[in-house]
């Protein structure tokens, strides 16, 4: 299984506005992605509501996970997108 670990760019976390970024990024990656807290259970990251659920906090660390087909890249864009904390969803994403 694919793996990344990375911490909440946001500084609001992953809350509201980021959250939708997010779920939309890990939605068009067409690839089935889980996302937790480093040391909570995954939930589908393709979920506002799993998500929100999540309420990661800015700078706490998330693992993003997936062992489908072209996990590696789709997960490498949603960690930079989140590392990053983007304002929006970039069209590479």
């Amino acid at each position: 299984m694919a793996e990344r670990r990375v911490n909440v760019g946001w500084a609001e976390g992953l809350h509201a506005r980021p959250a939708s970024i997010f779920v939309r990024a890990a939605t068009a990656t067409g690839v089935p992605v889980t996302i937790a807290k480093a040391d909570g259970n995954p939930v589908n990251a393709a979920s506002m509501l799993a998500v929100l659920g999540l309420g990661a906090q800015g700078g706490e660390e998330i693992v993003l996970a997936s062992d489908a087909e072209g996990a590696d890249a789709a997960l490498d864009r949603l960690a930079k997108l989140v590392a990053e904390g983007l304002d929006e969803l970039p069209a590479t994403v």
